[in-house]
């Protein structure tokens, strides 16, 4: 069995990840309570994966390899279509995200899928800043506030950041510099007393998933895990047994 992929959460669905088995792919859920006990073990290229079914590729390439790995030309894009034509005349949003304690990200999506954009980066805050009516705008808009603020936040930050709570006051201080339509707070169901240790492992109870992070229990210690560090990797349905470095909460 091979990880080949991940779901985060969105309206329609709870978050899993892809596994497939023979070129069949199934969902293993990410439930909270829920106990999981795989073993990693080698990690190659993920391969395509269709309607039909999953297509392995043994590259040591990871996630993918490059025969295997599409590049979205407009997470580049800053208002220059890099595109042979235009095609993003529908709306878009331009918003800003909040992580805890106090990273301001700048970021664009098409205006119907704005809430499921800001859960899938796993934002504690957000505020819609307003709508135009296509993504060349939106991108021009966005390069100028990413002068000030960011327009990426790494995953290490974002699990740095579980356990704590957005800083109000800079919070309120940053969106008093832009008019905006609404704002957002979002829950993923469970919370942290401290921080947890990041790690790549799949045995143990599952906490909850945040955006792209995993977070499970094991051996009263809390783990925090990039779900994209998982894909690719060859798994057995058996606890691991591998030393993982312990909290000082678990002694």
């Amino acid at each position: 069995m091979q990880v080949v992929g991940y779901e985060t959460e969105r309206d329609d669905r709870r978050p899993a990840l892809r596994v497939a088995d023979t070129g069949r792919v199934t969902r293993e859920p990410l439930e909270a309570g829920r106990n999981l006990a795989y073993s990693l073990g080698k990690r190659h290229c993920a391969g395509v994966t269709d309607e039909t079914g999953h297509r392995a590729c043994d590259e040591g390439d990871t996630p993918y390899c490059d025969a295997h790995t599409s590049t979205w030309v407009c997470a580049r894009c800053t208002g220059t279509c890099l595109k042979d034509e235009m095609d993003c005349y529908d709306d878009h949003a331009i918003y800003l995200a909040a992580f805890a304690p106090a990273t301001f990200k700048v970021g664009v999506t098409r205006a119907w899928r704005l809430r499921t954009r800001l859960r899938e980066q796993g934002a504690d805050r957000a505020a819609h800043l307003r709508t135009v009516s296509n993504g060349r705008i939106a991108r021009e808009i966005e390069a100028r506030i990413a002068r000030e603020y960011t327009d990426r936040v790494r995953v290490p930050d974002k699990i740095a950041g579980l356990h704590r709570s957005v800083d109000e006051s800079a919070w309120s201080d940053t969106l008093a510099a832009f008019d905006h339509e609404e704002t957002f707070d979002f829950d993923y169901g469970f919370e942290l007393k401290s921080g947890a240790v990041p790690e790549t492992v799949v045995t143990g109870e599952v906490v909850g998933v945040q955006g792209r992070v995993f977070v499970l229990e094991r051996g009263g210690t809390t783990y925090a895990v990039d779900l994209r560090d998982l894909v690719g990797y060859e798994v057995r349905a058996e606890a691991s047994d591998r030393e993982l470095q312990s909290s000082l909460g678990a002694f």
